[in-house]
């Protein structure tokens, strides 16, 4: 069911993301500061170990989807929802060219797209699967009810909220951001709205290569 929002609360909704971001800026700085070799166009670096809390998702398939999943690979994860009209279909696009333009690195440096519906009542693993894989196969499709969804968003920084609409439906407001999430489970970096393919893929071999240089 829809959640209704006041104007004032999503007001304080995407400050509280503009405030986000404005920290994340703060930290790829001073990253920066001390990784001069490193210059990225649009990324936020985390110079800090950030590791994620233990979650329980449900993937696709209707199966459990925990922490641990994403240890040992690189993770690219996005918030939003099947319905979504713009946003969430316009990034997947673009990491399907992300994905596609980094596979001459090796297998372990290349990422794992994770879509997570911030929907879950609409969003149910038929149409879950069925919508990830309109953009890419190998894409990752991960939904859960609010507590565990909550629990993942806020250790990331991502915020969403549902708004009702005039036709007695609802539209989800949700962070564009993009997240880094490196082998250990923990966020390593942000990429900050709009997406766009080419930037991505520059600041990710660019992180991932300095982090985990190829042999």
């Amino acid at each position: 069911m829809a959640t209704s929002q006041t104007p004032l609360a999503r007001t304080a909704l995407w400050i509280a993301a503009a405030l986000l971001a404005a920290t994340a800026g703060l930290g790829v700085r001073q990253h920066l500061l001390n990784t001069p070799a490193l210059t990225l166009e649009v990324a936020a670096l985390y110079p800090t170990h950030r590791p994620l809390p233990t979650f329980t998702l449900h993937d696709a398939e209707g199966r459990d989807f925990h922490r641990d999943q994403l240890q040992g690979h690189y993770s690219l994860v996005f918030f939003g929802y099947t319905q979504c009209p713009d946003v969430c279909p316009t990034t997947l696009i673009e990491l399907n060219q992300v994905v596609r333009a980094l596979r001459d690195l090796p297998a372990t440096l290349q990422p794992t797209v994770v879509f997570v519906s911030v929907d879950p009542d609409r969003d149910i693993p038929a149409i879950l699967k069925n919508y990830v894989q309109h953009f890419n196969p190998a894409f990752i499709g991960l939904s859960g009810n609010d507590a565990a969804l909550t629990t993942l968003t806020h250790a990331l920084g991502a915020l969403y909220a549902r708004s009702p609409a005039d036709n007695g439906t609802y539209s989800v407001d949700h962070s564009a951001s993009l997240f880094l999430i490196d082998p250990s489970a923990a966020l390593l970096a942000v990429f900050p709205s709009p997406q766009a393919a080419r930037s991505i893929e520059t600041d990710y071999r660019q992180i991932v290569t300095a982090k985990d240089p190829p042999p």
